[in-house]
């Protein structure tokens, strides 16, 4: 039985059902949809796409009727309910009060509720394929997620009583954010207007002290008399800008380094135009990463320096560093990995949009030349989580006219970069398809042959408990890569807010173990570890603390004239350029 197959019964049954006929519609679609779903299509060079056929879901059939049985009886009760009572909806896309006022609105909410909890019963239920199953998963969370009733002005009483309060003006500005969104090309997830890179966000102080075609490196000002001897780098993610580490002075993880007493640097990278749409993964190890390493050790004449690597920041980090091993050479003498992917076995709920045609068809349409637009990602990356980072917008801002709250991470988040094509091919083959980096020789980067083993510097890895982008297990997975000693911190919460957690905020816990075991399974891990209040930062400091050297006075200025003199104030230009 395929998924149409299976599915037929379940749209029968719906529509004997007393549903309303909106709610119908929601249901038919639904299955048209459901029915034409494919996998991710195999690119041709010429930007056309092959379709694939699905391969074969079977659904047991005592499944398939003990779920049929519990659709009839779950709607025939939530009938009955609804003649009785005014029906009480926790979902909070369903709890203003005009829902509960309205109750033909609160019952199209409910039956919406019900078919939702069928149909990822369904895919729970279905068998086949692994990729397949995962695929079928998201696509039905997509359209469950699209197809609230919330979403749409002719269903939704809170946006309609809030027309009539304020005589059709929250439509008028509804619109007026619509087109606002178009023109910019990216919809509001904050009052952007109250951001500004360099005046309340990226505020730290310090000075650009080199650039390339790739990137600037700033070095921030001393806050502490006294600095220890090892300088600190940090390498972020350049598929976004670094300025998610020195948001404003009270959650800026960079502020928070210079305050422990470290030489600090930080790379900021250049947003990449068409000039650069030929660059590597190659030319980024070896004129980016490598070369900030490198201009950190000249410019303080420490012979070695400690490293910070966060999310692609953190594998790039390690590819640059197995790099240098390769040659000989160790300029890193600690390093610290925060949710970054090593080991990319298990890479979530991305892994939907990753086979061997997709890579092909990215490494056709740009491996030899091109770029990956930023906005194109930041998209994906927010259907991740449909509701929150996508339909609540789009109720809030066009249905009911509001002006979404400021919020400094969220305008991070919208300010997007692009990758060069070529760089981003590579990144999707050897990683994300093949995970060539955990194995041996396998990955050849700046003609060298990747071996981790090499790396036997002290690791602090942290990882996200809700993390998904960068599952936990996948965090701890490279515990089992690098043979020196580490320490594993599990923090709460996601791939971001788990993160930029300061000590003063006094959210959140954070997981430690101090026997210093690292079983291969991360359960196993957890079995043995302590929780611990608060912000995992103190304890990651008092680590680096550790491996920093002894304190000397802080420099008077940065950089080191006249070879790398004061270029600009930070957080200089690269961080400001928006994607094109």
């Amino acid at each position: 039985m395929n998924f149409q197959q299976a599915f037929t019964p379940w749209l029968d049954l719906a529509k004997a059902l007393p549903i309303p006929p909106a709610q119908q519609g929601l249901a038919e679609s639904w299955a048209k949809a459901l029915q034409q779903f494919q996998p991710m299509t195999a690119g041709q060079p010429d930007g056309n796409a092959a379709q694939l056929p699905l391969p074969p879901l079977s659904f047991p059939p005592e499944q398939l009727a003990q779920l049929e049985q519990e659709y009839v009886k779950d709607a025939t009760e939530l009938w009955n309910q609804s003649l009785r009572a005014t029906l009480q909806l926790k979902d909070p896309r369903f709890s203003g009060p005009a829902w509960a006022q309205n109750p033909l609105a609160s019952f199209t909410a409910a039956v919406y509720l019900l078919n939702a909890r069928v149909l990822m019963r369904m895919t729970e239920i279905a068998q086949g394929d692994a990729k397949a199953r995962n695929r079928l998963r998201f696509t039905v969370e997509q359209w469950i997620a699209a197809a609230a009733p919330s979403n749409f002005l002719a269903f939704n009483p809170d946006a309609q009583q809030k027309a009539i309060d304020t005589q059709g003006e929250s439509l008028a500005k509804g619109l007026a954010n619509m087109l606002h969104d178009a023109r910019q090309g990216h919809m509001s997830m904050t009052d952007e207007s109250l951001f500004e890179v360099g005046r309340n966000v990226a505020t730290t102080e310090g000075q650009v002290v080199f650039e390339n075609e790739f990137f600037q490196l700033i070095e921030y000002k001393p806050l502490t008399a006294r600095v220890h001897e090892k300088p600190f780098l940090l390498v972020p993610p350049c598929i976004n800008k670094y300025y998610i580490l020195d948001l404003q002075p009270g959650n800026s993880f960079i502020r928070y380094a210079v305050s422990q007493g470290h030489r600090t640097f930080v790379t900021s990278w250049r947003n990449p135009d068409q000039s650069m749409a030929k660059k590597t993964w190659d030319d980024y190890t070896e004129h980016a990463v490598i070369k900030a390493i490198h201009t950190v050790q000249d410019i303080t004449g420490a012979k070695t320096i400690n490293a910070l690597g966060f999310c692609v920041g953190g594998t790039m980090l390690m590819t640059a560093l197995a790099v240098l091993a390769a040659r000989g050479q160790k300029p890193v003498s600690a390093v610290t990995l925060l949710t970054s992917l090593v080991n990319f076995a298990d890479t979530g709920v991305l892994d939907v949009f990753i086979d061997e045609n997709v890579v092909r068809f990215r490494e056709a349409q740009m491996g030899d030349g091109g770029m990956m637009r930023g906005k194109d990602m930041a998209g994906t990356f927010s259907f991740l989580r449909p509701n929150d980072l996508v339909w609540n917008y789009v109720v809030g801002n066009y249905l009911k006219g509001e002006t979404p709250p400021p919020f400094d991470l969220l305008y991070w988040n919208s300010d997007s970069t692009n990758l060069p094509g070529p760089y981003y091919a590579w990144y999707l083959r050897n990683t994300y398809l093949e995970n060539n980096l955990v194995t041996p020789g396998k990955a050849r980067v700046c003609g060298q042959k990747i071996d981790l083993r090499k790396l036997d510097m002290p690791f602090y890895i942290y990882g996200s408990r809700e993390d998904h982008i960068v599952p936990i297990g996948s965090a701890y997975a490279s515990t089992q890569l690098v043979p020196g000693k580490k320490r594993f911190t599990m923090g709460a919460s996601g791939h971001i807010a788990g993160v930029i957690n300061p000590p003063a905020a006094h959210k959140r816990s954070h997981w430690v173990r101090e026997d210093g075991k690292f079983p291969k399974d991360l359960n196993e891990w957890i079995a043995g570890a302590t929780e611990v209040p608060g912000s995992w930062w103190e304890d990651w400091a008092g680590w680096l603390k550790g491996h920093a050297g002894k304190l000397a006075p802080a420099p008077k200025s940065c950089g080191k004239p006249p070879k790398y003199p004061a270029i600009e104030p930070a957080p200089g230009r690269y961080v400001k350029a928006k994607a094109e």
